[in-house]
């Protein structure tokens, strides 16, 4: 059976594609769908050649900015993004991590300027592959999979 045909199609609106399971949840909070009241469908542990499975959201009538895209991209690098329009795919890209990283992510250093100033935290991608970011203030550098969100 295809996948595809598993969740609805949408007329109009935003497919995040290629989720690792394990960020769905955090992918659901960090966008405020729980809060939405148009239509969101949410595909969870499915199969895929590229992963092993996925999960995948379907949102009617929403679309996201790049700030959002951003944050998305920092707890679910590598998605692909769909934007749909009168049932068809108009826009097709995968969503990457941004660098620098600015106003996205917290820092993990106590003493970092960012902890105790009102001030944007900015931080540099040092090994994109492994998912290191490095304070742009600090030095101070952090495993994305472990970070904190602003």
């Amino acid at each position: 059976m295809n996948q595809e045909l598993m969740v609805a199609a949408i007329e109009n609106g935003t497919v995040i594609d290629h989720i690792p399971c394990n960020k769905l949840f955090e992918v659901i909070s960090l966008l405020g769908l729980q809060a939405m009241t148009s239509t969101v469908m949410i595909g969870y542990n499915l199969a895929s050649g590229k992963m092993g499975s996925k999960s995948l959201i379907k949102i009617s009538d929403r679309f996201f900015s790049d700030e959002e895209l951003n944050r998305l991209a920092v707890v679910a690098p590598n998605v692909n993004l769909s934007i749909i329009r009168n049932f068809e795919v108009v826009e097709k890209r995968q969503v990457e991590m941004p660098s620098p990283i600015v106003g996205v992510v917290k820092c993990a250093n106590p003493k970092c300027i960012t902890n105790n100033e009102p001030m944007r935290t900015r931080f540099d991608v040092s090994e994109k592959k492994e998912g290191v970011i490095r304070c742009h203030y600090c030095g101070r550098e952090q495993l994305v999979d472990t970070v904190k969100l602003v």
